[in-house]
């Protein structure tokens, strides 16, 4: 048996950043673990990420929303930060999001809900964080940006900034199932404010 710490954070969001990418920063060292997937919308946590996990040591990569996410044709990372980053070595990944994707359009036209949707509501049940992680994992996998042979941190949030880290054995898309939280580093004990 093993008995691990796992931080709880009272209340989601951007204030638990920091907190955040420390803990996640101490189990990767702990691990020996070299690849982070960071999600990041604004740049906010990206911007953080990049003090902790030094590029030029650590496969940082960060990742985006789509572009049109939010609004047709818009891209939310500002575009002179995305070169800055990868400028100091972080890769940067902007693409479909695995657990929505074409089946949202689905959802928002027809009314109706695909298997994907449903799979990002239950991971939902663990927090908004724990079901970006997974996303992220996955779409960094697909973009061949980590390996898939060993695990990884991943550190997401709920709303903005960074409240969830997980230490996760990844998986490509087509073999999502394959795919595993191995821990919970971190996570609020709410879902929403």
């Amino acid at each position: 048996m093993l008995r691990k710490e796992i931080i709880y954070f009272e209340k989601p969001g951007k204030d638990n950043t920091d907190e955040t990418l420390k803990a996640a920063k101490k189990r990767a060292d702990e691990l020996r673990i070299r690849d982070v997937v960071v999600a990041s919308t604004t740049g906010y946590t990206a911007s953080r990420a990049v003090k902790v996990f030094n590029p030029r040591e650590y496969n940082l990569v960060i990742v985006t929303h789509m572009t049109g996410f939010r609004n047709p044709g818009e891209q939310e990372f500002p575009a002179e930060l995305r070169e800055k980053l990868a400028s100091m070595g972080a890769k940067i990944l902007t693409c479909t999001h695995a657990l929505s994707g074409v089946e949202r359009a689905l959802r928002k036209m027809l009314n109706t809900w695909g298997p994907v949707e449903f799979i990002a509501q239950a991971l939902r049940l663990l927090g908004e964080g724990i079901k970006v992680v997974v996303e992220i994992v996955v779409m960094a996998a697909d973009a061949g940006l980590i390996p898939i042979s060993k695990d990884v941190i991943a550190i997401a949030g709920t709303g903005r900034g960074a409240d969830t880290a997980c230490v996760v054995k990844p998986a490509h898309s087509t073999n999502f199932f394959d795919l595993f939280i191995k821990e919970i580093i971190c996570k609020p004990l709410k879902h929403f404010e």
